[in-house]
């Protein structure tokens, strides 16, 4: 669990479980009664200054546990923005894989339940869970497929390869109205979920997203495109229930 998060002026960041021990660095070492103010600035015994601060979601998101290829914050941003949950919201999640949108939505909502069919994803969801603090956040070893046991939810969300298996299951376990949203990597499995969407007098299919994220380097003079970019992650679906 992280308790404390230092930072250079130079953006080196560092993160600190026991701020009972001190802390060694490349720029020395820290000693445990700084660490236990609750921000400002510090000094190594070398004389770096560091900024000390609580951790925030996002620097416990960088040290999230993964086994799969977890879904990335600018995604998550999105599926939040364009469906409005909030604090009153109750959420199902599958399949959960190493829970990161899962511990995303929980950070925000009501309720979160997770489905993962793999006993060794959960095994990382919880520690996950764990690392975000969550009592909100439910896993369960279920598979979604073949039943939704929540009713009057706002949300469900499917990163799973045949979305389209759930949905059924979905129209009755979502309020009238909430969303339904699929986070697929394929162009193909956006095809047919969209037309098994088409097919069903339960949902109408809103849209299709993709999103490009570009980071810029800021530097004095310097103020261009960093070589490096978050391109295609995944297609995000957008559908609702009528």
């Amino acid at each position: 669990m992280i308790k404390k998060i230092l930072i250079t002026k130079d953006r080196k960041k560092f993160y600190v479980r026991d701020i009972n021990k001190d802390v060694h660095t490349q720029f020395g070492l820290i000693k445990a009664r700084d660490l236990k103010k609750k921000s400002g600035k510090i000094k190594s015994n070398t004389g770096k200054e560091f900024f000390i601060m609580p951790p925030g979601f996002a620097d416990k998101f960088a040290r999230i546990k993964r086994l799969a290829q977890i879904i990335t914050l600018k995604d998550i941003a999105t599926i939040i923005t364009e469906t409005g949950i909030n604090h009153t919201s109750k959420v199902v999640d599958a399949g959960a894989g190493s829970g990161a949108l899962a511990c995303a939505l929980a950070h925000l909502c009501k309720q979160v339940t997770t489905y993962e069919i793999r006993k060794s994803f959960i095994k990382i969801v919880k520690e996950n869970k764990n690392l975000f603090e969550l009592k909100n956040l439910k896993i369960k070893n279920k598979d979604i497929y073949k039943k939704i046991d929540e009713r009057n939810l706002d949300l469900i969300t499917l990163d799973l390869p045949e979305p389209w298996k759930a949905i059924n299951n979905a129209a009755k376990s979502l309020k009238t109205g909430a969303f339904l949203v699929a986070y697929l990597p394929q162009i193909t499995q956006v095809i047919e979920f969209v037309k098994q969407l088409n097919n069903n007098k339960d949902f109408i299919y809103i849209k299709t997203l993709e999103n490009i994220q570009r980071r810029w380097n800021i530097d004095g003079k310097i103020a261009r495109p960093e070589s490096r970019m978050i391109g295609h992650t995944a297609f995000i679906v957008f559908a609702r229930r009528v």
